[in-house]
């Protein structure tokens, strides 16, 4: 399987279980964008898939449509499955749009799409989302389904669908968007102000920055003193790299927090400067 990396890190692990191998093509900062030689070098006789994450996590990267259009083209081109992880596809930032890849010329056939209500509706302990494609992908993961997971909660599996059904009119999807672009201009102007560079995002409710320092070695360094010393936990992002001593340096921030979290948060980092 072909992965953008960084990636989600149960990627790899669910890979392992299915006994394939990822073969990482590599997204570069500050964009996030990746050599479209690079992908195709990256197909072998032994490809099958391609994953695809869009919006990304850990970056808030949106695929453009130039760029989907260029993974289509191999996926056709090498007859490969694609399956795309869309779970934070209802947030969306200015400027960017999110297109699902199963909409592009030929692609419908070829790719399964991976969503959860646990992002868009907030409920992430429900562990409750959805997948659409074609019957003969669907075939192979219901047949995975019934003996992994099996069921879900019935009550869960009512109240996704009242959601979905009711959000359009609700206007819940525009408020989505409205309260995670003040949470994440929230952050991101903490993060300045304590002297993080912070990268641009197109979705997702994630933000990377990096701190201009030569007192750590590597992220996770610096994402241990944040907590012991700080108070402020982040997720250093060398552990979504296959070959992590090759990751950018880099921390992950979350904005998926209550105000009031997020302005501690902002308090807390205010000392970063006078401790470096």
């Amino acid at each position: 399987l072909i992965v953008f990396e960084p990636y989600y890190d149960s990627y790899a692990a669910g890979v392992l279980v299915a006994h394939g191998r990822l073969k990482p093509v590599r997204l570069r900062e500050p964009d996030w964008s990746f050599d479209p030689d690079e992908l195709e070098t990256a197909v072998t006789s032994r490809t099958k898939v391609i994953l695809l994450n869009s919006p990304h996590n850990p970056t808030g990267k949106v695929f453009t449509r130039a760029e989907l259009e260029t993974i289509a083209a191999v996926a056709i081109r090498h007859d490969l499955i694609v399956i795309t992880d869309e779970v934070y596809d209802r947030i969306i930032y200015s400027g960017h749009e999110h297109i699902p890849i199963a909409l592009l010329p030929g692609m419908w056939e070829r790719t399964l799409t991976v969503n959860s209500t646990g992002k868009t509706f907030s409920l992430t302990g429900w562990k409750i989302g959805y997948a659409i494609g074609p019957s003969h992908l669907q075939d192979g993961l219901r047949g995975v389904h019934q003996f992994v997971t099996f069921a879900t909660s019935t009550p869960f599996q009512v109240a996704m669908v009242e959601a979905m059904t009711t959000a359009d009119e609700r206007g819940y999807y525009d408020q989505l968007v409205v309260d995670y672009t003040r949470r994440r201009n929230l952050l991101a102007n903490g993060l300045q102000q304590a002297g993080f560079d912070v990268l641009n995002i197109g979705g997702s409710y994630f933000l990377m920055a990096s701190l201009q320092q030569d007192r750590f070695a590597n992220d996770n360094e610096l994402a241990k003193w944040l907590i012991e010393e700080i108070g402020v936990a982040s997720v250093p992002p060398s552990s979504f790299y296959q070959e992590p001593w090759t990751a950018p340096f880099l921390l992950r921030f979350c904005f998926a927090k209550q105000d009031a979290t997020l302005n501690e948060a902002i308090s807390r980092l205010a000392k970063v400067r006078s401790w470096l």
